[in-house]
């Protein structure tokens, strides 16, 4: 198994997952080869809680525009976390 840190990267912290967080539900920046499975052990051991699904999406980066060059953000993937009921992460 890889590393815990190489997996999950960061908390993503804006008011849509701090109302997702009420209902169990956290949202990462994780490294775009981890699985669903490695997320789900990473999280288990990373913050001693017992996850009961894991979804990811695939995000593209954005493209931007700096007076006359185009460039584009890098491209990023997201894992939304499910704890089981009862079960709570303290991320701040």
């Amino acid at each position: 198994m890889k590393e815990i840190t190489s997996i999950i990267q960061e908390p993503v912290i804006s008011e849509q997952s701090t109302v997702m967080a009420e209902d169990g539900k956290y949202v990462f920046v994780v490294n775009k080869k981890a699985n669903k499975i490695e997320i789900k052990q990473a999280v288990e051991r990373l913050f001693n809680v017992k996850v009961d699904k894991v979804n990811t999406v695939n995000m593209m980066g954005k493209r931007k525009r700096r007076r006359f060059k185009i460039g584009k953000r890098p491209d990023w993937k997201k894992a939304v976390v499910t704890l089981v009921q009862g079960e709570k992460i303290e991320l701040m």
